[in-house]
């Protein structure tokens, strides 16, 4: 017999909200793969554990007894890793980051070296990765806290009670390109004309490229914008304008040397700017003491930072 850990998880949570369409939103996955995934535990166990003609839906005789050894089987896996943890000297002090790239290169090592404070004996280890797989990450248990951007055009789709968040910092999303001879843009988004303009561009899924989209949607300077580089990562787009090869949308954070060397200039008014905040988020549902200590702790400086603003 082939059981997958997560399946038990899936069922307990069945069990609870007797409803498939509330346990897939507690698991943080769609109804459908929900169902295959209970579909599978049966199969894997040789009964029918759910009876699917109530609703709301009940356990079949077989389903009642399999829960209590589920809720045991869990239990004890929960237990012994507290256990293993605690026999391995700083095991369970290690805080898991997850984290958009280019906050993870620019923004990060300037904001962890300020919580010398509120660290103490947490390490830290950091992932970069794109938003999308972070926010995965954050659901599935697999980080414990998510270093991202949010903005007002591209909300991230978490609920505030569930995945609570800190705001950090603010900065803009700007286009820029490469200057002239004269230090003025190569290209100008604010001037008439007819002309295509080439965009540097962030992939279909990259959570900034769904900022500029929204940004530009429904403006005839949309129809200017020709796509002549993609990649997910703002530093890849940074590479492309510091050649001259286009326009790019970059958060203010990552092109600050740039702008004052002068080697990447803006290239249209307040109207292409959109607001950026950068926010750490943690989910409730992971309980890993130290983790909610330190929050605590953030909480607590962000309260006294805004009261001596």
């Amino acid at each position: 017999m082939d059981l997958e850990s997560k399946w038990l998880e899936d069922f307990l949570s069945l069990a609870a909200t007797r409803s498939f369409s509330q346990a897939a939103e507690r698991r943080f996955v769609t109804q459908p793969a929900f169902s295959r995934r209970i579909r599978a535990l049966e199969q894997a166990v040789g009964v029918t554990l759910v009876d699917r003609s109530s609703t709301p839906i009940d356990l079949t005789p077989e389903g009642q007894l399999f829960l209590v050894t589920a809720r045991s089987v869990m239990g004890q896996l929960r237990d012994s890793i507290r256990r293993l943890r605690g026999l391995q000297p700083g095991e369970g002090q290690v805080l898991e980051v997850a984290a958009a790239h280019s906050l993870a290169f620019t923004f990060f090592p300037d904001w962890i070296s300020t919580l010398s404070d509120v660290m103490q004996e947490l390490s830290v280890r950091l992932v970069a990765m794109n938003v999308e797989d972070a926010i995965h990450a954050l659901r599935e248990g697999e980080c414990d806290v998510m270093l991202v951007y949010y903005d007002s055009y591209a909300t991230l789709q978490l609920d505030a009670t569930t995945f609570p968040s800190l705001r950090l910092a603010d900065t803009l999303m700007l286009p820029v390109c490469a200057p002239n001879a004269d230090g003025s843009p190569k290209y100008v988004l604010d001037q008439p004309g007819e002309g295509s303009i080439p965009l540097l561009a962030y992939t279909h899924g990259a959570f900034l490229g769904r900022t500029v989209r929204l940004l530009v949607k429904n403006h005839p300077l949309n129809l200017r914008l020709r796509t002549v580089y993609e990649t997910a990562m703002a530093e890849g787009l940074k590479g492309m304008a510091l050649q001259g090869l286009g326009v790019a949308w970059m958060p203010k954070l990552c092109i600050e040397r740039e702008l004052e060397e002068g080697s990447l200039v803006p290239c249209g008014g307040e109207q292409w700017q959109a607001p950026l905040e950068i926010r750490l988020y943690r989910c409730n549902l992971l309980d890993k003491p130290s983790v909610a200590q330190l929050w605590r702790r953030l909480e607590d400086r962000s309260r006294a930072e805004m009261a001596g603003s």
